[in-house]
């Protein structure tokens, strides 16, 4: 308890307090600025890099991780440099999957020019760059970091992806404002998610933390804007489409289409119409 009349013995508990802090979380400044210097590695956006420089850019890249690592892991607990490794071993995979997203965006929207045009400048894009990034680093159990750059990616788009979803190759976000994905989220290839959709749990509990909590969407699946998809058991079987503003909680079948019942009523109301009366003078 806090003596309430000493402000030393507040300064102080707080200080011990933001030490371990600090001293247990990578700074958010070097995270970001590591996850920037990243992508724009892979997809410079207003120059193209001289060849002789990748190599040297790479190393930095690498060696920027491994410091952000080493300002709050235990080298003698965690296998730093072993980690920072397998992530760079994976980065072209990670590349090579990111394109495939990207063409899977520009073959389905009628508005995108290029596929260039989608790297450089869709949030989508964006944001399910960053869900390839922080889910390699969350593979290899590295803590606390891939949601600094999930909740970076969150605010800056408006879709959260929590790093520890499964999420299959290629995979389309159109607009993206508002997208939920959570952590036990497990979806498949060729599926597209619009603005709004929710893909969470049933019900908030810690006890259930380590019991998948998030729907199962299967390949080829279409979700479109507002819907709601509830619970770790509800399976959206492959090649099915889910309409805008569906709240579902159980599992659909394959190639089914789930659409809202309610009515949109539109009543058209006439204009007056002013008669002529003819002038009998």
């Amino acid at each position: 308890m806090i003596n309430q009349g000493s402000n030393k013995e507040f300064i102080d508990l707080l200080h011990k307090t933001h030490r371990a802090e600090w001293e247990a979380t990578p700074s958010n400044q070097q995270a970001i600025g590591w996850l920037k210097d990243l992508i724009e590695f892979l997809f410079p956006d207003n120059h193209l890099n001289k060849l002789s420089t990748y190599e040297g850019r790479l190393k930095k890249n690498q060696i920027d991780l491994e410091n952000i690592l080493l300002s709050y892991l235990d080298p003698d607990k965690v296998a730093i440099e072993k980690k920072v490794a397998d992530f760079y071993h994976s980065l072209a995979i990670i590349y090579g999957n990111l394109r495939e997203d990207a063409a899977r965006i520009y073959e389905n929207d009628p508005a995108a020019t290029s596929i260039h045009e989608v790297i450089v400048s869709y949030p989508g894009f964006y944001a399910i760059a960053v869900y390839r990034i922080s889910n390699k680093l969350s593979q290899l159990e590295i803590p606390i970091l891939p949601r600094i750059l999930s909740e970076h990616a969150h605010g800056k788009t408006g879709v959260d992806i929590h790093p520890n979803a499964v999420i299959g190759v290629p995979f389309m976000i159109d607009h993206g404002t508002g997208i939920v994905i959570g952590a036990t989220s497990i979806i498949g290839k060729n599926v597209c998610i619009y603005q709004g959709v929710t893909l969470g749990a049933s019900q908030v509990n810690k006890e259930l933390s380590a019991v998948k909590r998030h729907p199962t969407v299967e390949d080829n699946v279409i979700i479109y804007a507002r819907s709601t998809i509830l619970g770790g058991n509800t399976i959206i079987g492959h090649d099915s489409i889910i309409g805008g503003s569906v709240f579902l909680t159980k599992t659909v079948s394959p190639y089914s289409n789930v659409f809202n019942t309610h009515q949109l009523r539109i009543d058209v109301k006439q204009p007056d119409i002013e008669v002529a009366v003819p002038d009998l003078k």
